[in-house]
């Protein structure tokens, strides 16, 4: 009879999980090239090891594009050098990491403008012509 000790355990110690990240990554694009269906993954559910997120995120590379938001904290959107693969970043008011998302999508939902956001526009541009008067606050350029 054999024992434990017996069966032999190989460990891919250079992949970690990045690797099997990567084929759901993989699949996810595919699945949105076909059929438009966006995918998000949570990183911080992954039970990575040591170095795992620097390999993902090293082997996903770093794209062209980059947005910021600030609303309870900073959010940071960035593409990867894998079209259709973003990295989206939410942070609390202090800075710590809330979530990190790998979203496999033409565009990041966070992005989007929502519907009820279109309706107050249009009410907000109807007033802006009826008086030639801004009800858009004024931003400062940075």
């Amino acid at each position: 009879m054999s024992s434990l000790q017996d069966i032999p355990v190989h460990v891919a110690a250079e992949w970690g999980n990045a690797l099997p990240v990567l084929h759901e990554i993989r699949h996810a694009l595919e699945r949105l090239a076909e059929t438009g269906e966006a995918r998000v993954i949570d990183l911080n559910a992954m039970p990575f090891g040591p170095g795992d997120e620097d390999r993902l995120l090293g082997l996903l590379g770093q794209g062209e594009i980059e947005a910021r938001l600030d609303a309870l904290g900073v959010t940071q959107i960035r593409e990867t050098a894998v079209p259709g693969v973003w990295l989206v970043d939410h942070r609390n008011a202090d800075g710590e990491r809330l979530v990190l998302h790998v979203e496999i999508a033409e565009v990041p939902a966070i992005l989007r403008t929502q519907a009820e956001d279109l309706r107050d526009a249009v009410a907000a541009l109807d007033a802006r012509l009826a008086t030639g008067a801004s009800p858009f606050p004024h931003r400062p350029d940075n």
